[in-house]
């Protein structure tokens, strides 16, 4: 083994297949989350409980750690619990490695594209201004800019990942909701707002390119995980038409539609690649024919 990796939020859906790259790697996983099965590498803690993280961390002792657990979805309804998990559970997280006999070799936080907010170009990169416009890319960003207190203590790397997906992801997620009404063969679906682009990942692509960040990323560097290409829900719809066969109908339902929605979200993938190499960009048509087929079991 070439060491042990700690992953939060390890039973999520990102955390999952992060653990398969880790392990691909040659790393001892451990996790730490909620719910999770019980095993000797499993800590089922709470990261707002500073008692419990610094215990579970100093057992562990990692070389590695890739922070993914956070309420990921913007729409959830607690605001408090938001800022509390993203901000105070990262916090309690860099202040329990570094009390670690041995400093980690690099820590990758997981922050959000949605810190760019509604930017006024058509590409964004790491130089853009942070504008967030929602409290979960509020909470995100605080979460950036708190990190900075440890950058001496540890060699830290934030990714912004763009919007991503795959097989596994919860149905209250856009893209796997439109992949289970078409699964189904529902007739209608609920939307909110379709003229909206986003840059739609595959999960398994976010998790390799965390893998090279961890090997390749410069510590106090911000870095895109994205494609750089911007599809907009009408594509989306499109491409599972084609899938299923049919044409489902599309209700808007105003009370989808968010305020101070982000019209489009695309990013630059230049300083990604410029770091750790090119790296295979699934085709978004690809990632819904597998989570189609996963659901279909065609």
């Amino acid at each position: 083994m070439t060491g042990r990796a700690l992953v939060t939020g390890l039973g999520g859906f990102t955390g999952r297949y992060m653990s398969r790259e880790l392990e691909a790697m040659g790393y001892e996983v451990f996790g730490l989350g909620q719910g999770l099965p019980a095993a000797d590498n499993h800590y089922s803690v709470d990261l707002r409980d500073m008692q419990g993280l610094s215990v579970a961390v100093a057992e562990i002792q990692p070389r590695l750690v890739v922070h993914l657990a956070a309420i990921a979805f913007v729409a959830h309804g607690d605001v408090s619990d938001i800022y509390s998990s993203n901000i105070v559970g990262t916090r309690n997280l860099l202040a329990a490695l570094a009390t670690c006999k041995r400093t980690p070799e690099k820590v990758l936080l997981a922050s959000s594209a949605n810190v760019y907010g509604n930017a006024r170009v058509p590409t964004l990169d790491e130089t853009c201004p942070a504008q967030p416009a929602n409290d979960y890319a509020v909470s995100k960003y605080a979460m950036e800019l708190m990190s900075r207190q440890w950058r001496e203590a540890m060699p830290i790397v934030i990714a912004r990942p763009f919007n991503y997906t795959g097989v596994g992801q919860s149905p209250s997620f856009l893209l796997p909701k439109l992949v289970d009404h078409f699964a189904r063969r529902a007739a209608r679906v609920e939307l909110g707002n379709i003229e909206v682009y986003r840059d739609f990942n595959d999960v398994r692509m976010v998790a390799a390119a965390y893998g090279r960040l961890l090997d390749s990323g410069t510590p106090g560097e911000i870095y895109n995980v994205c494609s750089g290409h911007a599809y907009s829900i009408k594509d989306v719809l499109a491409m599972l038409s084609d899938l299923a066969g049919y044409t489902i109908d599309v209700d808007i339902n105003p009370a989808f539609v968010r305020k101070n929605e982000v019209k489009r979200l695309v990013g630059s993938s230049e300083k990604l690649a410029g770091t750790i190499g090119k790296l295979r960009q699934i085709p978004l048509a690809e990632t819904l024919e597998w989570m189609y087929r996963a659901q279909t079991r065609q």
